[in-house]
C-alpha cells in the first residue's frame, strides 16, 4: 500500500502543491519551518482525519485563506483509491473515499495504515498518562472499530457520570441507583477496552524491545509495561469501593481511562534517567514495533513517515535503523532533513529507488 500523489491547497505554509511519489523512498530536504513536516502532515491527515500535531482543524488552514484541499491517489491491495478533504473556515470538514462522502470519519480509520515518527513523540515519554494512552488507542483503533467505538461511549458515560457527581454535590443530595447507570455503561465498555489493550501491550512488548535491542546494539535493557486499576480488582467492585472519593472529588478517580504505559531503561523511569540518545531510540523501537505490529493485522506494509528521526542518534544508531528500513518488511518511505549529505548517505545504504524533494518557504 503507498500514496502515488498527492494534492495540497492551502494546508499550513503550503498553498499549492502537486507531487508524484515513489512508491519506496521519498526524501524531503529543506531548513526548519520549509515546510518539509506539513507535507508528512498531510499525508497524515490523508489517513488518520486529522492533523498529528493540531487537534483543531481550523488551525492547518493557511492564514491568508478560509479553506484547505487535500487530495491523495493511493494503490491498496491491487486497487486504486481516491481520498479527498476539504475544510471551509467555520464549517465541518467533508472526507471522501472514491467521491462518496463517508457518513462517520471513524469508517475510514485503519484503510491507509500509517506511522508517524516525530520530534514531538518526546511527548510520550515525557507528558501525561493521556499521551500513552492516545497511542495506544490510535493504535488498536486502526484494526478494531468496535474498539473506536467502545472507546468513544466509555468517554461519554465518564463525562456523564462526572455531570452527575457535580450535581450531587452542588444540589446536596446523592442517588445511588442513579450512579449507578454511567457505573454499568463504565463497565460493559472499559471492560472491552481494558481486555483489548492488555492483548495489544503483550503483543507488542517483544517485539519493541527486540528493535530497541538491534538499533542500539544490546548495549541497555528496557522496559515496557500496562498500568490498570483493572489488573488489581473487577471495575465494578473498583467502581463501587471508589465512591466516597469520587463524590468528594466531583469526577470519575478510577477507571480505564487512568491507564498508563510506563517505560524503564534498566529499573528506572526512562523520563527521570534517559538521555536524549536513548529516549529517541525508545521511541523509534515503540513506533517500529507499531508498525510491525499493524502490518500484521492489516496485512498491508504501512506508509512510514521519519520526520527528523537521526537527530539526536549516534552515528551507529542511525546505520542500525537504515538497516530496518531498508529490508522488504517496509514498503513506501518518507524521511525529513535538513542536511543534504545525511540523505545522501541514506540513499546510498537503502540502494533503492527514490525521489528527492527540495523544500523551501511552502514550495516544493
Amino acid at each position: 500500500m503507498y500514496i502515488e500523489e498527492i494534492s495540497i491547497v492551502n494546508y499550513k505554509n503550503l498553498k499549492e502543491v502537486a507531487l508524484t511519489f515513489s512508491p519506496r523512498l521519498n526524501c524531503l530536504i529543506g531548513n526548519n519551518g520549509a515546510g518539509k513536516t506539513n507535507l508528512m502532515d498531510a499525508v497524515y491527515y490523508l489517513s488518520f482525519c486529522k492533523s498529528f500535531f493540531n487537534a483543531t482543524d481550523q488551525i492547518n488552514i493557511n492564514h491568508d485563506e478560509n479553506f484547505f484541499m487535500l487530495n491523495g491517489s493511493y494503490q491498496r491491495l491491487g486497487s486504486h483509491e481516491t481520498i479527498s478533504c476539504g475544510l471551509q473556515a467555520g464549517q465541518k470538514k467533508q472526507f471522501k473515499r472514491n467521491t462518496k462522502v463517508y457518513r462517520r470519519l471513524m469508517e475510514h480509520i485503519g484503510l491507509l495504515p500509517l506511522v508517524m515518527v516525530s520530534p514531538a513523540d518526546t511527548n510520550l515519554i515525557l507528558g501525561g498518562s493521556d499521551e500513552r494512552r492516545k497511542f495506544m488507542d490510535g493504535i488498536i483503533s486502526q484494526y478494531n472499530q468496535n474498539y473506536l467505538d467502545d472507546l468513544l461511549k466509555y468517554n461519554r458515560a465518564v463525562l456523564q457520570r462526572n455531570n452527575l457527581l457535580k450535581q450531587f454535590a452542588n444540589e446536596h443530595y446523592f442517588d445511588a441507583e442513579l450512579l449507578s447507570i454511567w457505573d454499568s455503561h463504565l463497565v460493559e465498555h472499559g471492560s472491552r477496552i481494558h481486555a483489548e489493550r492488555q492483548k495489544f501491550v503483550e503483543k507488542l512488548i517483544p517485539v519493541f524491545q527486540q528493535f530497541y535491542s538491534f538499533i542500539s546494539r544490546e548495549n541497555e535493557s528496557v522496559g515496557l509495561k500496562h498500568s490498570s486499576d483493572l489488573y488489581h480488582n473487577s471495575f465494578e467492585n473498583i467502581l463501587k469501593n471508589s465512591i466516597s472519593s469520587d463524590r468528594a472529588a466531583q469526577h470519575s478517580t478510577v477507571g480505564i481511562h487512568k491507564d498508563d504505559l510506563i517505560f524503564n531503561i534498566g529499573r528506572w523511569p526512562i523520563k527521570r534517567l534517559g538521555s536524549q540518545g536513548q529516549n529517541k531510540t525508545y521511541l523509534v523501537a515503540l513506533k517500529l514495533a507499531q508498525y510491525k505490529f499493524i502490518r500484521e493485522i492489516s496485512g498491508m506494509k504501512p506508509i512510514l513517515l521519519l520526520d527528523d528521526i537521526f537527530d539526536k542518534l549516534d552515528r551507529s544508531r542511525v546505520e542500525q535503523i537504515v538497516k530496518l528500513i531498508s529490508t522488504d518488511d517496509f514498503g513506501q518511505i518518507f524521511i525529513t532533513d535538513t542536511n543534504r549529505g545525511h540523505l545522501d548517505t541514506i540513499i546510498k545504504k537503502m540502494d533503492t529507488e527514490y525521489h528527492i524533494f527540495n523544500v523551501s518557504q511552502g514550495k516544493i
